[in-house]
């Protein structure tokens, strides 16, 4: 039972970002490399957050301890942007020719991989204790607690993940634009989401239910700064459909 869970509990976290990883990154080098160097920045402002909670007298206040870390996280997001934007006639020569060059020549590109190396180490951090506890010699609630507190944080990992992702790519739209309101949009609602997580303990579902909330309406944010629309889809659907029409003839003659 112990096996069982801690496999449900890794997929329902580390599902969708793992997909998204083979489908869209693991083909190209240099999305790994940023994907990596992401990472890395999000490690280092967790260092400094932590030392900054460990310096001040705000041990016990557990809401200072995430607003600082939250700080310290957009920081470095605006951090990585610089050094992409800085980088991106670099990319284009080291790109290597008749090969997918999208990601030099698509900015969302390069924050969606910022977005998600951000959300892969943020949801690593916050689910790998739970995870080894899983493994036994018991597991019914952890210490106690409610037996759907895994399940929860696994859900919430995966939400956090899904959320870098999608803050990335609006925030380093809002940026390029300027736009001040998405900006906002950013920081709040990462600053909610992470204090909502404080009530995990109490409340075992409301913070799911805004966590997934926001969630999705970032991703809409996401999807509409990144030049995406109703008509787009349309037009996916279209095209597949008429590739599948077109190969339907010669699959049947052969």
């Amino acid at each position: 039972m112990t096996w069982m869970e801690f496999v449900g509990c890794a997929g329902v976290a580390y599902g969708p970002p793992l997909a998204l990883f083979v489908f869209t990154i693991m083909s190209d080098p240099i999305r790994i490399i940023i994907l990596i160097a992401s990472a890395f920045f999000w490690l280092v402002a967790l260092l400094l957050s932590s030392v900054v909670w460990f310096l001040f007298p705000f041990k016990s206040l557990l809401v200072f301890g995430i607003i600082c870390s939250v700080f310290f996280q957009e920081l470095f997001r605006y951090l990585i942007y610089v050094l992409l934007r800085k980088a991106e006639a670099g990319l284009k020569k080291v790109t290597i020719p008749n090969t997918n060059t999208e990601i030099t020549n698509n900015k969302h590109i390069l924050a969606y991989v910022a977005g998600l190396g951000f959300g892969i180490m943020s949801g690593a951090f916050s689910l790998i204790n739970i995870l080894a506890d899983l493994v036994g010699p018991a597991t019914m609630g952890l210490k106690g607690g409610s037996s759907s507190f895994c399940l929860i944080s696994a859900i919430l990992s995966m939400c956090f993940i899904l959320l870098h992702t999608f803050w990335g790519v609006i925030f380093f739209a809002a940026i390029d634009k300027k736009n001040y309101l998405h900006i906002s949009w950013v920081i709040v609602s990462h600053v909610l989401v992470s204090c909502l997580s404080l009530l995990t303990q109490s409340m075992f579902y409301f913070p799911i239910i805004a966590a997934l909330v926001l969630m999705l309406f970032s991703g809409y944010i996401a999807f509409v700064v990144s030049g995406g629309s109703c008509n787009n889809c349309k037009r996916v659907c279209r095209c597949g459909n008429q590739r599948t029409l077109n190969l339907e003839p010669s699959t049947s003659s052969t």
